[in-house]
């Protein structure tokens, strides 16, 4: 390009002080040799690498897509890459579906702040998770507040996190309302699980007596719609006969005329804040629990008397 290494510096880390007509030869001429800027040496000038590692167990689930998502564009606000594979990083995400057996003895690399999504607390780690607890708490509540005491829970896969905390969620809330819990059915996230649970479920209802179940909480969305779709199937009307809740709001987009009452997560938030944590700079640990939304639709009804 005939211009001497600083120029072209310059033209590489965007710097103002450079003509438009000398910008656009260095470029060309960049582009003609398909030159990179060298990362290490970036690195060793500015002492970061302005990449954050991720850890996932599985992202082709919808919850963990939309968590990416939030974490994607905070590093594209920070000008941060977001790397999967081996590469020097700055801090790192650990996302965690599943309980680790040792958890508790996990010590993060020495100057590499280190962030799990996760419900549980850590005592060397910050976690972030949506408030799994919290969502059932909300749900079960909003159920008993419209006349539901015998109410179905459809939990997802055992070894899950979330799943063992939205039970406990149910489970603790209709305790504190002196309601006793009915017997829990579990799923596997599926809307085939679900539809075998509702099939369950229906035979208790057209059973009829003082225990059948008036509404279901489904542990996400794709359950609940595969409960309704057994209840409706039965014979039997939603919300008319039975009231029907989901959690997590992944329905909206891909399902028409969607009418389930849920609860939404603030996911891409979730992971904005997990970015935030990783690349900060406070010595504090934190159980950041964030707070779900209520969305009402038309999947209950009000039986109170």
């Amino acid at each position: 390009a005939g211009v001497s290494r600083q120029t072209v510096s310059r033209v590489v880390n965007g710097m103002p002080n450079v003509t438009e007509k000398t910008r656009k030869r260095v470029l060309a001429a960049m582009e003609e040799l398909g030159f990179r800027p060298n990362f290490a040496g970036a690195a060793l000038r500015g002492g970061s690498y302005r990449s954050i590692g991720l850890c996932m167990y599985n992202i082709t689930r919808v919850g963990n897509l939309a968590t990416l998502e939030g974490i994607m564009q905070a590093a594209r606000e920070h000008d941060f890459a977001v790397t999967m594979i081996e590469r020097p990083v700055d801090g790192m995400i650990l996302n965690m579906n599943r309980m680790a057996p040792d958890f508790e003895e996990f010590v993060p690399q020495p100057g590499v702040r280190t962030v799990i999504l996760s419900m549980y607390a850590h005592p060397r780690c910050t976690t972030i998770d949506s408030d799994q607890y919290g969502s059932c708490e909300l749900l079960t509540n909003y159920l008993l507040e419209h006349g539901h005491s015998n109410m179905r829970f459809v939990a997802g896969p055992e070894n899950s996190i979330s799943s063992r905390f939205r039970e406990a969620g149910w489970r603790d809330t209709l305790g504190r309302a002196h309601v006793d819990a009915a017997p829990m059915l579990r799923g596997d996230w599926s809307a085939d699980s679900g539809y075998a649970m509702g099939e369950r479920i229906a035979a208790e209802v057209l059973a009829g007596g003082s225990q059948a179940p008036t509404a279901v909480l489904a542990a996400n969305d794709q359950m609940a719609l595969g409960v309704i779709a057994a209840l409706e199937n039965a014979g039997l009307s939603v919300p008319d006969d039975v009231s029907v809740v989901g959690i997590d709001d992944a329905l909206e987009g891909l399902v028409p005329h969607n009418r389930l009452t849920t609860l939404r997560f603030d996911l891409s938030g979730v992971g904005k804040l997990a970015f935030e944590a990783a690349i900060g700079e406070s010595s504090s640990i934190e159980a950041i629990h964030v707070p779900s939304t209520l969305v009402e639709r038309s999947t209950v009804r009000d039986i109170r008397g």
